[in-house]
């Protein structure tokens, strides 16, 4: 048994022992949290470890976790108020206030430069960036993989007309694009990205590294932060637990792996390559952390693939402070 469940096991124990003593309210919570996440990521931890569950039960409040395949789709959940809190990377959360979506930051994950990757095969011709002229490249509207798509390019001396952009949808019908031909390069993110690298051993043309920090952040819908009732408290129970996740997880890499894999469907190899670059812990949304947004957000719109200008610091949450 890892750490993580050894503590998972010692929580729900220490609840049970406690439920005789609970108020009636706490026993049968009354209130849900809904939480939207994606594979593979601090928030798919927290929910492997149940933790989260018993520290909101003497609140009174339960959970329910839903899955999403991109971030631009759990951020239109989160704007159609389908869940209350989630996580996406910086280029959707772009996006979705360009959108006028009701979501707010909250906090933020440790640069991830290795996570997203532009990829070409093995045997392919193009050995830069600015071999990418003319060619198709597999790759999803607000996507973090974008944002570095569009900056690699500008670094090779391209803008993003130079390239023909295929569209798709999600990680696999990108991979699936790349793997059968349809396209010559593609970018990925992690897992998937992991995934590819150890399925057909393509080339990396460039990483984030030096472009893109690729962060994550924390989210939650506006009405839900706004609330005078307990909601804060559940906040801040979130970030309590997901500290003690992400400690662990930066810790235990191989373990964080381990414990995934049934939980994703994905081979322990793919997450161990995937979790031993990245680090978890959560971090305010400083000034410098959205100097970063905000050049996302204007790279975007001088491009015109978003619909207005925003200004990101408009929506980071300052009425109270999580991490």
């Amino acid at each position: 048994m890892t750490p993580l469940n050894r503590r998972h096991a010692l929580a729900l124990g220490l609840a049970a022992a406690a439920g005789t003593a609970l108020p009636a309210a706490a026993q049968a919570p009354a209130k849900t949290l809904r939480i939207g996440y994606q594979k593979f990521n601090t928030l798919n931890i927290l929910k492997g470890a149940g933790q989260l569950e018993a520290a909101l039960k003497p609140l009174g409040w339960s959970v329910t976790w839903t899955e999403f395949a991109t971030g631009p789709v759990l951020l239109e959940a989160l704007n159609a108020g389908a869940i209350d809190f989630g996580h996406a990377a910086d280029t959707p959360s772009v996006f979705a206030q360009a959108a006028g979506v009701r979501a707010v930051y909250l906090a933020a994950e440790q640069p991830y430069p290795q996570g997203i990757a532009i990829l070409v095969p093995q045997d392919s011709p193009l050995k830069t960036v600015a071999d990418l002229k003319g060619r198709k490249v597999a790759v999803g509207r607000g996507w973090n993989v974008q944002y570095l798509l569009v900056r690699a390019l500008e670094d090779a001396g391209l803008s993003f007309d130079d390239i023909q952009p295929a569209w798709v949808n999600n990680a696999a019908d990108a991979r699936t694009a790349f793997e059968s031909g349809r396209v010559d390069a593609v970018g990925l993110w992690d897992p998937f990205l992991a995934g590819a690298e150890l399925a057909g051993r393509p080339r990396v043309l460039r990483n984030g590294e030096g472009l893109s920090n690729n962060r994550t952040f924390y989210l939650a819908a506006t009405d839900f932060v706004e609330r005078k009732g307990q909601e804060g408290q559940v906040l801040r129970t979130i970030f309590a637990e997901l500290r003690k996740t992400n400690e662990w997880a930066d810790r235990h890499p191989q373990q964080v792996a381990e414990q995934l894999a049934p939980q994703l469907g994905v081979p322990v190899p793919v997450l161990a390559l995937a979790t031993g670059r990245r680090r978890y812990t959560a971090v305010p949304v400083d000034a410098a952390i959205v100097a970063e947004q905000q050049r996302i957000a204007d790279t975007f719109f001088k491009l015109k693939l978003i619909p207005r200008a925003v200004q990101v610091r408009e929506a980071v949450f300052t009425r109270d402070t999580y991490v």
